[in-house]
């Protein structure tokens, strides 16, 4: 099921808000009814991608990730944004790993024009999208199919990406916490994402603004060890984390910031 623009909306205004709202706050911004305010509330909530409270919304505390088709819709012309971002900066005859979630899916979308890159993947609609390329190589990693997340995972699956060392090591996050951790849902996705970062040139962060204080109970690593973040939206806590480090941050928009030092 696709989200409207307001539903959308309400999203971005959560993580914006920290992860609380109230109905009276949702029904000020957006200047509509109550009964419309909760029509979009319970279809948010249907999915998984909010929780109700008394008197308003929060953030979902969870232990497990959305699933992929849920995912898929969230800030989907965000994702899109990013990709672009990220494809328009990978030269030819470059190397690359392409990470698990929705948005490293959009970033293989972005790549169909691409004149030729060598890409490692564990993720089954990264690598089903890159070969509509015939310019594009790509190297899929053995192991465990996770259904409800399309890709492939386990022991065998990270050893196969440590083989390699990359040009671009580009990865998703389950969420990103107030103090700039990188977290994650489990130890296989962090030990996944772990060695994107220890086997790339150049580490490429793609996350959206839904991903900030997105509960996740497992931590990769730290924001400060990427050397690329794009994102649609930069929050001030991340911004001011950031103030002082290599990291080079692109807002998709319409604020770029370079490198933070």
């Amino acid at each position: 099921m696709s989200l409207s623009e307001r539903q959308n909306r309400i999203l971005a205004f959560l993580n914006q808000a920290g992860g609380n709202l109230t109905s009276t706050e949702l029904t000020d911004a957006f200047d509509v009814s109550v009964q419309t305010i909760r029509k979009d509330l319970n279809e948010l909530s249907n999915q998984g991608l909010v929780q109700r409270v008394h008197g308003g919304i929060t953030l979902p505390r969870q232990n497990r990730n959305l699933s992929f088709s849920n995912r898929q819709v969230i800030n989907l012309d965000a994702k899109r944004s990013i990709a672009q971002a990220v494809a328009d900066r990978l030269p030819e005859g470059a190397s690359v790993f392409l990470g698990i979630g929705t948005t490293p899916q959009q970033v293989a979308q972005a790549l169909l024009g691409h004149p030729g890159l060598q890409v490692v993947t564990n993720n089954l609609n990264v690598a089903l999208t890159l070969c509509r390329n015939p310019n594009i190589e790509t190297l899929i990693a053995g192991g465990r199919i996770r259904p409800s997340d399309q890709d492939v995972m386990g022991e065998d699956t990270t050893r196969f990406l440590r083989r390699f060392q990359v040009n671009f090591g580009i990865f998703g996050i389950g969420g990103l916490s107030e103090n700039g951790e990188l977290m994650d849902f489990s130890l296989e996705e962090s030990h996944l994402s772990r060695a994107i970062l220890d086997c790339s040139d150049q580490r490429v962060l793609v996350a959206d603004s839904s991903k900030y204080l997105r509960s996740a109970p497992i931590r990769t690593g730290l924001l400060d060890e990427v050397d690329l973040f794009v994102t649609d939206h930069l929050p001030d806590p991340v911004e001011a984390l950031l103030r002082d480090k290599h990291t080079e941050v692109i807002c998709t928009s319409g604020h770029e910031t370079g490198e933070s030092a």
